[in-house]
């Protein structure tokens, strides 16, 4: 079962929180965050292939990937996890490549439901403005397909 993406992006604001419950045990669901050959099945578009070249999810690690595009494009990612807490918390920069030195600082909550998990993700943008050109590539597509494949990978 796919269940709903909250995306809020409120005007004149820095941030950007998104919302959803994962049919599947915490456990499972913090592994797919935290597991190499689990996170890169579910994040990001569909289509989408990731090449991941560093992924070290503990306090003071790293990750980095490349998403290629059907159509040849490439599109390159990396941060710094800033706070590994077990089926607890994610906190992590977020730096896009193609457009270098504008950092977001993502905080990602994991709360136990009993059978299901609520993942809350709270970003900080440096300005409005990346805040806003964030949200006009179309973050939520990737946002929301990322989630559904997410979905699928934890069910199976």
């Amino acid at each position: 079962m796919t269940n709903p993406t909250t995306i809020t992006a409120n005007p004149g604001e820095q941030v950007v929180d998104v919302e959803r419950v994962v049919d599947a045990p915490i456990d499972a669901v913090f592994r797919a965050y935290t597991d190499p050959e689990l996170f890169k099945q579910w994040v990001g578009p569909r289509g989408y292939e990731m090449e991941l070249t560093a992924f070290d999810p503990r306090d003071g690690g790293t990750w980095a990937y490349v998403h290629h595009t059907p159509n040849e494009g490439s599109y390159g990612f990396h941060g710094s996890f800033h706070t590994v807490k077990q089926n607890e918390r994610i906190i992590q920069t977020f730096e896009y490549a193609g457009w270098p030195d504008h950092v977001n600082l993502d905080t990602t909550t994991f709360e136990d439901l009993g059978g299901a998990t609520r993942i809350r993700i709270h970003t900080v943008f440096q300005s409005v403005e990346d805040r806003d050109g964030m949200v006009a590539a179309d973050m939520a597509k990737g946002v929301v397909q990322g989630f559904e494949q997410l979905d699928e990978l934890v069910a199976a």
